[in-house]
């Protein structure tokens, strides 16, 4: 379908973002939040189409193209712009805000981009927009962090690129539709949605710079990356099916480290890798239903995964601690930022009536439905280590547990509303699930509710949370070290590049100490040969000299003579 003339939201918000540093005070946060606003708006009123097509050297580009499955990112994408601008009005830092902005205004440019290369511009705006949300909080670890992050997603975009030159070689077609799985374009256009998306062993950049980014940078984070992935992957590759068995690992995986995290962000950070799993394995399957499911929980995933992370936020902004080893007691201090942090938590952990129950079983379902045993299994037993760890033991070492001797005053008003909007979400989606449902993709034939689905999911919510309870004394935070894949790069790569390089570097110096004494050689054996003793250098008679001249010229003569 053609349609005429557009707005496209994310140059809107774009240059909408560049007026921020000329505002200040209540007049600049005025701004912001009607900016958000508009952008809201703007994407609400998009209709599906396509806009802005036009060819260049015989190119085709599509800079929009809204459907169900690109709108319900950049619906969600919207809301979230909203409310983190709302959490972030007590900032006073405008490099902070225009960069959060870009990234949003990106992140909903890739998810309208109808062809490779308007992708790929999106996609590394996001990467240089993102980035100072972690450098932005002035830390050594941040800044060490931000540039790690930056390497990993410039590794991601030259990946993109060469798969979209190469597509372009073997298609002669720039459109971003599903991929065919007949070349090397295929597999490089993956890899870099993979690294995006945090997929083992390509996502240990997650939790090593969201904990290290700024307080009110984290909730834009949490929110965008590995969701624009999901979607691209949604868009790409919907049906490989080695994607099943890479979310069953993330889904694992995040947990497993979930345990051993000390630090309530990277805690979080973990459970994005988890959750993302059960969307990479929605995307592997590739049914209507499972399609659907990743699509549902990516949306209510970026909405309390926002809640988590406000919370968390808010209890290291009042109280300047961030480690359970740290913390307890101050839900007495906190008690608002604690009930909206536990609506979150009973989201994530997908308890009935919250948002995280209707879209979660989807996937699970999805894999039951296609008779995948063991992927159904995995997938449940994860959701299980997510209640134990961001449903049980992040709160209660936070909140509940002996008191550590802090005194927070309560979060801010404009944090506790953002909270509370995105706490709405996610018990709205939760009670009225035909609401998200109307935007997924595929029409949806699926209910939640079921008998079945209710007795597994409270059962498996009972049997964990009594686990808790039974080895409690063992769940607590401890001053450890998790060594994850990025120690390849952290640690291992400097030890073998200065290795290299020292390896070298005596190598040159003994090349050089050699020749030197090589050279020195031949210049003695010159000067012994040549010099002022030696037999060539001496003075010779001059009735030599004549003898050896006259010979000389005989011969000459007699060379003449003959030829």
């Amino acid at each position: 379908m053609q349609s005429g003339w557009w707005l496209h939201p994310s140059i809107f918000l774009i240059l909408g973002a560049l007026v921020i540093p000329f505002l200040k005070g209540t007049v600049q946060q005025g701004y912001r939040v009607a900016l958000a606003l508009a952008f809201i708006f703007i994407v609400f009123q998009t209709q599906a189409g396509v806009y802005g097509q036009f060819s260049v050297a015989g190119l085709e580009f599509v800079t929009g193209r809204a459907d169900k499955l690109s709108l319900a990112f950049a619906y969600v994408f919207s809301l979230i712009t909203l409310i983190a601008t709302i959490y972030s009005l007590h900032v006073k830092d405008n490099i902070q805000h225009v960069s959060a902005l870009i990234y949003a205004a990106a992140a909903t440019g890739v998810a309208f981009a109808g062809d490779l290369l308007t992708l790929y511009v999106f996609w590394e705006m996001m990467m240089l927009a993102s980035v100072w949300l972690i450098w932005r909080r002035n830390t050594p670890t941040a800044y060490t962090a931000g540039y790690r992050y930056l390497l990993v997603h410039a590794v991601s975009g030259v990946m993109l690129l060469a798969g979209i030159v190469l597509q372009y070689g073997e298609t002669g077609s720039m459109a971003f539709e599903q991929m065919q799985a007949t070349g090397t374009a295929f597999y490089l256009i993956l890899i870099g949605f993979l690294i995006n998306a945090a997929v083992p062993p390509l996502h240990a950049w997650l939790s090593d710079a969201y904990p290290e980014s700024t307080i009110t940078g984290a909730i834009f984070l949490s929110a965008l990356t590995t969701k624009t992935a999901v979607y691209t992957l949604i868009r790409g590759f919907p049906g490989t099916e080695f994607l099943i068995w890479m979310g069953v690992v993330m889904a694992l995986w995040g947990v497993v480290y979930a345990v051993l995290a000390n630090d309530i962000r990277r805690l979080l950070a973990y459970h994005i890798i988890s959750q993302v799993g059960y969307m990479v394995a929605g995307v592997g399957m590739g049914t209507a239903i499972a399609l659907n499911g990743a699509t549902a929980h990516a949306f209510t995933h970026i909405l309390y995964k926002s809640v988590l992370f406000m919370g968390a936020g808010a209890v290291i902004h009042m109280t300047g601690k961030s480690k359970l080893t740290e913390l307890g007691g101050i839900y007495k201090y906190m008690p608002l930022t604690f009930v909206l942090y536990m609506i979150g938590a009973a989201s994530i952990s997908a308890f009935p009536l919250f948002s995280g129950f209707v879209s979660k079983t989807m996937v699970v379902e999805a894999a039951a439905v296609d008779k995948l045993a063991w992927v159904w299994l995995l997938l449940s037993m994860a959701s299980a280590g997510t209640f134990l760890h961001t449903g049980l033991k992040l709160p209660y070492f936070t909140f509940l547990s002996k008191d550590a001797g802090l005194r927070p005053a309560e979060a801010p008003w404009n944090m506790l509303l953002a909270m509370g909007i995105a706490a709405f979400f996610c018990i709205f989606i939760g009670v009225y699930p035909a609401w998200l449902y109307s935007f997924m993709p595929a029409p949806v034939e699926y209910n939640a509710y079921s008998a079945g689905h209710l007795f597994w999911e409270l059962q498996l919510l009972l049997f964990t949370g009594l686990g808790f309870f039974l080895m409690l004394k063992h769940l607590g935070g401890e001053r450890k070290l998790s060594v994850d894949t990025d120690w390849v790069y952290r640690k291992l790569a400097p030890i073998v590049v200065f290795g290299i390089s020292d390896v070298v570097r005596q190598s040159w110096r003994g090349f050089i100490t050699a020749m030197q004494k090589r050279l020195g050689n031949i210049w003695q054996s010159m000067g012994q040969t040549y010099g002022s003793n030696g037999p060539i250098g001496q003075t010779w008679s001059i009735g030599l000299t004549t003898v050896w001249v006259v010979f000389f010229v005989a011969l000459y003569g007699l060379y003449i003579l003959l030829f």
